[in-house]
């Protein structure tokens, strides 16, 4: 059997057209598996069906297009228009400008130069003509309309701030749970003053003043010892070669903050 060998080491056609593997050691033809062959036909037919959908978008895009410019009335660009139409109806980019293109050639639209920019919109001469009057009864209209607008986003938002409100106060459930719970605290407060009312080891005015007296000496004592320290440990460190941190280890010195202990005020 003839063969026609390609570059490829090791694989070579014969003339009925089916792909074998040659091994370089001996020559058994193995086939190729055949999903290397078959794997492409779902992602083709898809293909096809998405390009013949695209087609079907593309030709039906001057109506649609034409109808949204005279429903709008105002000039949009083709990235406008491809921006707006492109989720609903599928156009691809180059469908819209054609169709743009076309209807401005056809007359049903017009198209102008802004800039480097064209921009389309529905042809005027379609409509009808409206006097000054009319024009300012429609707006006297839109001022009255956004006076509305804005009277009723008003009320939104009272309503809304009222409804956040009313969402998170407690339910009747909830009230009244927690109204039990504040009278058995009440009661508990009302208990424990009538035993105090009733004991007989009060503390007289003169004792809790020498109390008080008692605390701003031990404070003060306190407060000056502590000074000390501070000095006489600052004095050694300056001439200690390690920091504060292990001075303090290696002496045992334990401090107020290492217990979270502040000085009373004075």
């Amino acid at each position: 059997m003839k063969s026609t060998t390609v570059p490829r080491e090791g694989l070579f056609i014969p003339r009925e057209g089916f792909p074998f593997r040659q091994s370089p050691s001996r020559h058994r033809k193995e086939p190729l598996p055949r999903a290397t062959v078959t794997s492409a036909f779902p992602s083709l037919a898809a293909g096809k069906a998405m390009s013949k959908g695209r087609a079907e978008a593309a030709a039906g895009a001057p109506e649609i297009l034409l109808r949204y410019l005279q429903e709008q009335n105002r000039p949009y660009s083709a990235q406008d228009v491809f921006g707006n139409l492109q989720r609903e109806h599928g156009l691809g980019k180059a469908a819209v400008v054609k169709a743009l293109e076309q209807l401005a050639q056809q007359g049903k639209i017009k198209e102008k130069m802004y800039g480097k920019q064209k921009i389309y919109f529905a042809n005027q001469d379609q409509f009808d003509m409206v006097s000054d009057a009319d024009l300012q009864g429609l707006d006297a209209k839109i001022v009255a309309l956004t006076a509305k607008v804005q009277s009723l986003q008003q009320s939104c938002r009272h309503m809304e701030a009222e409804l956040k409100e009313l969402t998170s106060a407690l339910t009747t459930p909830e009230m009244q749970k927690e109204i039990q719970e504040l009278k058995k605290e009440c009661a508990g407060y009302t208990e424990r003053l009538r035993n105090i009312k009733a004991a007989t080891n009060h503390v007289t005015p003169e004792e809790k003043e020498q109390v008080y007296r008692e605390k701003q000496k031990y404070c003060k004592e306190w407060r000056k010892r502590k000074r000390m320290a501070t000095e006489l440990c600052d004095a050694i460190l300056e001439g200690y070669a390690k920091s504060k941190k292990q001075f303090f280890e290696e002496v045992g010195i334990e401090t107020d903050e290492d217990y979270s202990v502040t000085l009373p005020d004075p």
